[in-house]
């Protein structure tokens, strides 16, 4: 099969969840456990876990931490010779769940990722070079972003990229001005802090007119909570698309998984409405699951359904 390469952050994702309903301000009864974590990462071991061979380039300490991060993604599948274990310290993402699992407050230490410079990424030129694709995640430097844009281009591989947060998504604008994307992935905030108006609560004309604003960007795919996404395309009518509901155990990773999915699928050269559809398939499954990446993805998917609901 065709290789995915991911750039971007790994980390240690320790995720704290209340037993009860949270107090503010005060020691909440719960449970804590350690995995690893990052975008990059989680999109990558996805990935891997799908079916799809996968390399990641980012880096890590020589820690504790960082050992257990490549156990874990090396693990599911996942190429991590061009994961550099050079920082101080890796990076951390401590998330504070309710009862319900719900997300109530997260601080994220990814001090780390800014090692990723051009350098980590160059290194990547030889798996570049035979990549069906090349997946980003927000967490870049500029300069590191505009290295793997430029090596992508040099070898014609297309570029899917998640903004991750807003002001990520500000601080990559000028970065992504006149460079051509195959997907950008950004939810309605991140949508508008790259066209810089807020876009909270944005009908979807407007959201497609913002995203048509955006320039060489083959595919906008607008990720809308509640409301599903709208898939927007340059040339074509935007199309929404309904979210999956189902159980809610942790919502930590869905949407990893979820770019995942639609990656896995446009690999295969199948039409992005299947891609779209499988994508908010995986993000339900993981929900539903206590995993930020759900070990048995492949089998909770209807991977060879050509007519995913």
């Amino acid at each position: 099969m065709t290789r995915a390469v991911v750039v971007g952050g790994a980390n240690l994702d320790v995720k704290a969840r209340s037993t009860a309903a949270l107090e503010p301000g005060t020691s909440n009864p719960g449970t804590t456990v350690t995995a690893a974590g990052g975008v990059g990462r989680n999109v990558a071991a996805a990935l891997a876990l799908l079916g799809t061979p996968t390399t990641l380039v980012s880096v890590v300490g020589g820690d504790d931490a960082g050992r257990q991060v490549l156990a874990e993604t090396e693990a599911a599948g996942v190429d991590v010779s061009l994961v550099r274990r050079s920082a101080p310290r890796t990076g951390s993402y401590t998330a504070v769940l309710d009862d319900q699992g719900e997300l109530a407050v997260a601080v994220a230490d990814m001090e780390a990722s800014d090692l990723v410079g051009p350098e980590a990424v160059l290194a990547a030129r030889r798996a570049v070079s035979s990549a069906g694709l090349v997946v980003l995640d927000g967490n870049l430097r500029p300069d590191a972003l505009v290295a793997a844009l430029e090596l992508a281009g040099e070898a014609g591989a297309p570029v899917v990229l998640d903004p991750v947060s807003a002001p990520k998504a500000r601080r990559l604008a000028g970065a992504l001005r006149g460079r051509p994307l195959h997907t950008l992935s950004p939810n309605t905030t991140e949508l508008g802090a790259l066209v810089g108006r807020d876009l909270a609560g944005a009908a979807p004309a407007e959201l497609a007119a913002a995203a048509a604003g955006l320039g060489d960007v083959t595919h906008v795919w607008v990720r809308r909570g509640r409301d599903g996404s709208l898939l927007c395309t340059a040339g074509g009518r935007p199309r929404q698309h309904a979210r999956v509901d189902g159980p809610v155990v942790d919502v930590t990773g869905a949407g990893d998984a979820m770019l995942a999915a639609y990656c896995h699928v446009v690999l295969q050269g199948r039409p992005l409405d299947d891609a779209v559809r499988l994508g908010h398939l995986a993000a339900a499954a993981t929900v539903a699951s206590p995993h930020t990446v759900r070990p048995d993805l492949r089998s909770v998917l209807p991977l060879d359904d050509r007519s995913t609901p």
